[in-house]
């Protein structure tokens, strides 16, 4: 288990800080006048231009920003971009507007996103000293987030749909007489197997492990690890088949063709 003691709070109230290095830290991640020159030239005159003209400005000057970037990496208008050197990019890559991407933290590798991958508006991938991994072909849908305060990997071909939460982290709350804000966080990560399926408004807990070919249904909140080819639904998310069994009561027709016989 990951914890963490400081928060962003503590860290923009030191005494000394100036407003300067506390943008740097935030947004940026490393300090210096030209490297902030940079990120503040690129964001000012390409995140929110609209039309084939914003994509085109956005393809050319947001990979001057990353860590890494492949081919045919399309951002759409108002894609936010956080510490980031530390995110890296496969091809043909979708992140479409109002996204954002926040691999903030001191000592982590941040966000790490595969080829072919469509990332739905309104979305976000946070850090909080963790990190991301979306493999190849992951498809989010719209208003989901993934957060991590240690590691959260999606596997191949994995469905997110809209208003699905992945959470990494948890609040620490072991005193009940301290202030939340001042006891930390924790986490033990998440990780998706390739292929799997999670419907709109599922939400994944910290320290889960969602094994391969899965599918969770809408609305399903993930308490505890889900095996390989479960269908899991409901609050909490309990597994009612197996997916490499037929669906209905096998039995009962059964039971059904012998009485017709």
């Amino acid at each position: 288990m990951k914890t963490e003691s400081v928060r962003i709070q503590q860290e923009m109230d030191r005494p000394g800080r100036s407003k300067f290095s506390s943008y740097q830290d935030l947004i940026i991640g490393k300090r210096g006048f030209w490297r902030m020159l940079k990120y503040e030239l690129v964001i000012l005159f390409c995140s929110a231009v609209p039309g084939a003209l914003g994509l085109f400005l956005r393809g050319i000057f947001y990979p001057c920003l990353l860590g890494a970037c492949g081919k045919n990496v399309n951002f759409g208008a108002n894609v936010v971009l956080r510490h980031p050197h530390k995110i890296r990019i496969g091809d043909n890559v979708i992140i479409d507007d109002n996204c954002l991407l926040d691999a903030k933290g001191r000592d982590n590798e941040g966000i790490s996103i595969g080829s072919g991958v469509f990332i739905g508006r309104n979305s976000i991938l946070s850090c909080k000293n963790g990190d991301i991994v979306l493999r190849d072909r992951v498809n989010i849908g719209f208003n989901s987030e993934v957060f991590s305060g240690s590691r959260v990997e999606i596997g191949n071909d994995t469905l997110v749909a809209a208003y699905c939460y992945v959470v990494g982290g948890d609040h620490a709350a072991d005193n009940a007489e301290a202030a939340l804000t001042e006891q930390g966080s924790r986490s033990r990560g998440i990780t998706v197997g390739a292929n799997c399926w999670f419907g709109a408004g599922a939400i994944v807990l910290d320290g889960i492990k969602v094994g391969a070919n899965a599918i969770v249904g809408a609305g399903a909140v993930v308490t505890k690890d889900v095996p390989d080819y479960a269908l899991s639904v409901g609050v909490p998310a309990k597994q009612i088949r197996d997916r490499r069994q037929p669906s209905g009561n096998a039995e009962g027709r059964r039971q059904n063709a012998e009485t017709k016989s």
